[in-house]
This record gives structure tokens, sequence and C-alpha cells, in this order.
């Protein structure tokens, strides 16, 4: 088997337009391997970061971005159920995926529902594992309270909302006016993230402060992210958007979140405060796979039965990553761009 692969090039600190096309040549399967097709993979906040030289653990440049992605088995290696030859699966690469093909190992892939969309199971792979794993794991938030997500109209905010709303959790959510009414239509609360009043709103709201916070900013406002949180509440930090444009190092924000956080987790004030990430919290990565095998099927079954509803804000070919990358990056959209072959 001969199969070359198109892929997507992140040469150095660019612009999108920087981005560049190439060709490839892909092995065949090894032991205990899967050769899948791509037929969607997604432009996250990872890769926004990664192209500025900002992304905590990003690899050296140049490489082929692409953090999650969908696709088809074309063929197994030895050690693999030829069965899943056909099969639609979804995998966690982390980088690598803006592809038309991969290699990967048969024990990372997860299978997708019969019937679903390849865009729509997009949208909830690293997305859905976030949120997921951010709600019932890290804050652990029970049926009958109330949590603040900021920035509810992106990729793992507007999952977010919707898990917790299946779960009967009340949502209160941030975002620019003109997303309001998505926002309120997967079942949260809108506020603009802008007012000036924005602490007194969600006072107003939960007079005794909110059980969570999920937080993808960072910066300066993660302090009225903990000061809003109700005795016994969970701050979950899970990004420096507030960072994204500012020169120098890719660490220093985060080890400065890192060290608040750590403050706050010492101090008796009867509140907790974690920055998540998918890949810490497990060592083995035997139990890694299998902590998201079982959180992302969870998802899948969710979005297969309709309680969550795929956000695809754009479908845009591979090809035209520099477009799909401009458009994610804008702020005018609500769920996530999915890039296609």
């Amino acid at each position: 088997m001969s199969i070359t692969a198109t892929e997507i090039v992140l040469p150095g600190k660019v612009e999108p337009e920087g981005l560049e096309t190439r060709e490839r040549s892909v092995p065949n399967p090894g032991k205990g391997q899967v050769l899948v097709r791509m037929e969607a993979t997604g432009v996250s906040f990872a890769e926004q970061q990664m192209r500025r030289g900002k992304y905590y653990d990003q690899p050296a440049f140049p490489f082929v971005p692409g953090y999650d992605m969908v696709g088809t088995v074309e063929a197994t290696g030895t050690d693999v159920d030829p069965a899943l030859v056909g099969r639609r699966v979804a995998a966690l690469t982390k980088i690598g995926a803006w592809s038309t093909h991969m290699v990967l190992d048969a024990n990372t892939v997860v299978p997708v529902p019969e019937g679903v969309d390849a865009a729509d199971a997009e949208t909830v792979v690293v997305n859905g594992i976030t949120a997921w794993q951010m709600l019932h794991r890290s804050a652990r938030v029970r049926a009958g309270q109330t949590i603040l997500v900021l920035g509810a109209n992106g990729g793992v905010g507007s999952t977010l909302v919707q898990l917790a709303r299946a779960a009967g959790i009340r949502v209160i959510g941030t975002a620019s006016p003109r997303h309001h009414d998505k926002v309120a239509a997967l079942g949260a609360i809108p506020l603009d993230y802008r007012a000036d009043n924005l602490t007194e709103q969600v006072r107003a709201l939960a007079p005794n402060g909110v059980d969570a916070v999920f937080d993808h900013v960072g910066g300066a406002g993660i302090v009225d992210s903990f000061r809003l949180l109700a005795p016994g509440g969970a701050l979950v930090s899970y990004g420096t958007a507030a960072t994204r444009d500012q020169e120098g190092s890719s660490r220093l924000p985060v080890l400065k979140l890192f060290g608040r956080l750590l403050v706050w987790n010492v101090l008796p004030n009867r509140r907790r405060a974690s920055f998540f990430n998918i890949w810490t919290g497990v060592r083995n990565a035997e139990k890694f796979h299998a902590r998201l095998r079982q959180d992302l099927t969870e998802v899948f079954t969710l979005l297969a039965d309709g309680t969550l509803r795929p956000q695809v804000a754009a479908r845009i070919p591979l090809a035209d990553a520099a477009k799909a990358m401009r458009l994610a990056e804008s702020g005018t959209v609500t769920g996530k761009v999915v890039l296609v072959p």
C-alpha cells in the first residue's frame, strides 16, 4: 500500500497565511497501529497559540498542527482487529491531525457511533473531553448547583453549557452580546463579558456565589473568578487567552497562573482552584487512554441521542487552513471551526 498524505505545516511564528502545504508518503501501519483517513479535524485555541509560539509545551518548528481528528480506518497492522477497517473513529493527537492521513496506535482511537456525522463528532473530541472532565472530574458539580462559564459561545464553552444543563446544573455564561441568543438557546443565562458590572450581575443571579467557575481567560480577571465562588466552590482554569497576543515567554503566564492557584489552595478559604489539562493527572499511559475512551464514549452517547447539539461554526477545506484559522481567531463565531479534506 502506498499512500500520499497532504498536510498543513506550521513553519514558525507566522500569520495564518504563512501556513504551508506539503505532501509526504505515509508508512503502512505497524504492529498495534491503524491507518486513518481524516474526515474532520478542527481549529482550537491550542493551534492559535502554537502559531505564535505560545503554547506551553509545543514542539519545535516546523510541525503539523492538529489537536484532534475524526476519520475512517483504512488499514490495520498486526495485532489489531481487522474488523476496524471501515469504522469511523476519533483520536486526540495534540499535533499532526491537519493531514489527510495518519498512522495511530489502535488503543488511542475511540469508535464514533453509527450515523454521527464526522464534523459533528469532531466538535466534541477535545472540546467534549475537556468539558466533561472539568465538569465531572475536576469541579465535581452536582445537579441543582450553579456554575459560571466564561466564553460560553466558544468550542469548549458551548459544549460545557450543554453537558451541565443535561446534568441538571444551572449555567450563567459570558459572551459578546451578538452571541447571547445562541448562548440562551443552549440553556445558559447570557451576560456580556465586557460589562463593567459583570461581577455584580453574577452576584445578583447567585447571591451566595457560584459553585464553580470555568475560566479560559486567565490574566488579572482570574481574581474575580475566584471571588465569585461560593464556600466549597471550585475554580477550574484551563487557559490564558488574556495573554494570547503578548510577546515574551510562552511559559511565564502559565507559571504565574499556577503560582496564584497554588496560593489560593493553601489559604484557609474553603474554596478550590486548579488548572485543567487533559494530559495531566494520569501518569500511566494505559490508564490515560482508558479514561479518555470512557469519557469520550459518554460524550458521544449524548451526541448520538440528541442531548448534545454539535456546534459547527464552519466547515472549511484543509487547503484553506489559513482562512479557517482567521475565522476561529475572529471571535465572531459560536462553536468550532472544522477542517475537512
